[in-house]
């Protein structure tokens, strides 16, 4: 698990001067800790911490020397610029079940002969740290149209060890045939 150095935040900054002098915001929550920690963190950790990492994901957090496990809870852009204006963390407790997503990667799509249809590409679910996780990755080559993979299909989702926020019988994807797109302009 990768571990991301942070200071607590300086309120002697507001966040837009933080960001100009190269820092992001960003604060952390949760049952185990007393109250929110308002934190502040190099913008090239923010940006690698993102691009790397989803939402949901688990990281090791150094807050001064004081280290504890949290979850990516949220990310703030500013599209316009691509500035990071805040990033949420929740602290995770080992005995304390969080709610979290994961994140469904579709791989070989390009090998297939008809079009992958990608219906629910995030399973929200709920589970102790310890079992959490982070993607699937679901290898599509060798599928033919007319296939179909659920959510109660997919191996890693039948453990007794993470609960479900979806039904099992929603489609994750599905494989429909290839649209020859001149055939149709000329009938059309």
């Amino acid at each position: 698990m990768e571990t991301i150095n942070v200071q607590k935040r300086n309120f002697n900054l507001k966040a837009k001067k933080m960001r100009r002098l190269g820092l992001v915001p960003g604060n952390v929550f949760g049952k185990s800790l007393k109250d929110p920690i308002s934190i502040q963190m190099e913008e090239s950790v923010a940006r690698r911490l993102i691009r790397l990492n989803r939402e949901g994901s688990k990281v090791v957090m150094n807050i001064e020397g004081q280290t504890m496990p949290v979850q990516i809870k949220e990310k703030s852009m500013n599209r316009v610029n691509d500035e990071i204006l805040n990033i949420s963390f929740q602290a995770l407790s080992a005995n304390e079940k969080v709610n979290s997503v994961i994140h469904i990667i579709v791989v070989n799509d390009a090998k297939i002969q008809g079009v992958v249809e990608k219906m629910q590409l995030e399973i929200p679910y709920t589970s102790l740290p310890k079992h959490m996780i982070d993607t699937i990755t679901i290898d599509v080559d060798g599928m033919k149209a007319g296939n179909v993979i659920t959510v109660g299909e997919i191996p890693e989702l039948q453990s007794d060890k993470i609960e479900l926020q979806v039904d099992p019988e929603n489609i994750v994807l599905r494989i429909s045939e290839k649209q020859n797109n001149a055939l149709e302009a000329v009938e059309g």
